[in-house]
């Protein structure tokens, strides 16, 4: 454990130095060159991302390959440098902002799963990189109801709450009401008008605000672990104001030539296999399992293997 931690760390103050043209520690770190027969999966500082690399680095282990994985390496701007540079050697990812991350237009990360994928591809190409097959799960910023209010109301469809937007309060992070992807773009895409916004510091305490009823509408990730409890309900976003997010392994292309099918096929089984509700599943599991993230992992992919 020591030791990830520690090459965790240096990964992360490499990739900073890369992006800042400094050292770290006040002179340019020396340090030993990592050893290329172990493949390095990095993950972003979040919990599913966390699990995500956990659960691919487990895969590449039963293929037969020795993997580090370095949980919680940093944010999007110190991950993605540190896979382009040879820091680390595979991300998971997610399409749409991956493509965003490298110059994708908005009409190209809202077309089709294949369609954003291919323009992904071909992109990161250019910087060395491979984008390996897209799973069918999917995180994208979802709007949930409590199960008993759509019942009600006839609700399955974010369009459904245009007749009664004015009288509902809307629930998210509080950057929420300056973000195209929240309430600017329920406004303008959807048409909606809601009576009060209710900002929330955490995806739990919007999961439990709509579930007492402080807020009618919560802006909750589409693979939220709590989403699999089935007292709040998510609607279809039917007008497209999402990108494309489908989890996505992205691997060093030298990485790819050195391996092949060995390792491609490993990763892209998985790949096939993962939907949401295993993601929902998954991130339920992991907000309360005390093992952590690998532990989980473990639980889920003997399932899956056969």
């Amino acid at each position: 454990m020591r030791a990830r931690l520690g090459l965790a760390r240096l990964v992360a103050c490499l990739a900073a130095a890369v992006l800042l043209a400094t050292s770290c520690g006040g002179g340019r770190p020396a340090v030993e060159p990592l050893d290329p027969s172990v493949l390095r999966v990095a993950s972003f500082d979040f919990p599913e991302s966390r699990l995500l690399a956990e659960l691919y680095g487990l895969r590449l282990r039963q293929a037969g390959f020795p993997v580090e994985v370095l949980t919680g390496l940093g944010t999007r701007e110190v991950v993605a440098p540190a896979l382009e540079q040879g820091l680390v050697d595979i991300v998971v990812d997610y399409t749409g902002s991956l493509l965003d991350r490298y110059g994708g237009t908005a009409e190209e990360t809202h077309g089709t799963p294949e369609a954003v994928h291919r323009v992904a591809d071909r992109r990161l190409a250019a910087r060395g990189l491979t984008v390996l097959r897209y799973a069918p799960a999917e995180d994208t910023n979802g709007f949930a109801v409590r199960t008993s209010f759509a019942r009600e109301h006839l609700l399955s469809r974010i369009s459904d709450l245009r007749p009664i937007a004015p009288g509902l309060t809307l629930g998210g992070p509080p950057e929420c009401p300056q973000r195209r992807t929240c309430l600017l773009g329920l406004q303008d895409v959807y048409g909606l008008t809601f009576r009060a916004f209710r900002a929330q510091p955490t995806r739990g305490t919007t999961a439990t605000a709509l579930e007492t009823g402080e807020i009618d509408v919560g802006m909750l990730e589409t693979t939220y672990g709590r989403l699999g409890d089935r007292r709040v309900t998510l609607l279809v976003d039917d007008l497209g104001l999402q990108p494309r997010e489908n989890v996505v392994p992205v691997v060093r292309t030298e990485v790819v030539r050195r391996y092949g099918l060995r390792l491609t096929s490993a990763l892209d089984e998985l790949s096939g296999r993962l939907d949401n509700s295993d993601l929902i599943r998954l991130n339920r599991l992991g907000a309360v399992d005390p093992r952590g993230p690998a532990a989980v992992a473990a639980a889920y992919l003997p399932r899956v293997r056969g």
